[in-house]
């Protein structure tokens, strides 16, 4: 049986399209994904860390990922993704790094992120305009944000 961690990485396999098979190593009979390609774990068998970046996924990002509670950097930059950022996300209280530029979010980057005090990097380009006003104005929830990157002029295709 798979731990909680494991069934959130592999409830995001289930809905991402992978036409490069980068995620086939995502088995959900092992007892942990801690042998799985693209994710990095502590001494204690627990995600730190998920490397998607560039690897031609497209779909959505799932609520369960806010389980994955040692995770401190999440890299799904240069995809496809689209629909919106989970609340869920809010729950990752280690994170550290979020890096979702050059996919296809839409919607307003959800204020739960304001609870992740450990956040330096929140890179995304996919997000319109006036969101990056609204997140400006919840600035001062983000206490250690120390860089926090939009490229909203881009245009998306």
């Amino acid at each position: 049986m798979m731990c909680k961690t494991g069934d959130a990485l592999y409830a995001l396999k289930k809905l991402l399209k992978d036409p490069n098979n980068v995620l086939q190593s995502w088995d959900p009979t092992l007892v942990n994904p801690c042998t799985w390609y693209h994710v990095t774990c502590n001494n204690y068998n627990s995600v730190t860390r998920v490397e998607l970046g560039n690897a031609g996924l497209s779909g959505q990002l799932v609520s369960q990922l806010g389980q994955l509670s040692n995770l401190q950097y999440m890299e799904m930059y240069g995809n496809n993704i689209t629909g919106i950022i989970p609340n869920a996300i809010g729950n990752l209280t280690n994170l550290v790094s979020l890096d979702l530029y050059l996919n296809r979010l839409h919607g307003r980057i959800p204020t739960a992120l304001g609870n992740l005090q450990k956040l330096r990097y929140l890179y995304d380009r996919s997000h319109i305009i006036h969101t990056f006003f609204l997140i400006i104005l919840h600035f001062g929830s983000f206490r250690l944000l120390v860089s926090l990157l939009f490229f909203l002029l881009c245009v998306q295709e």
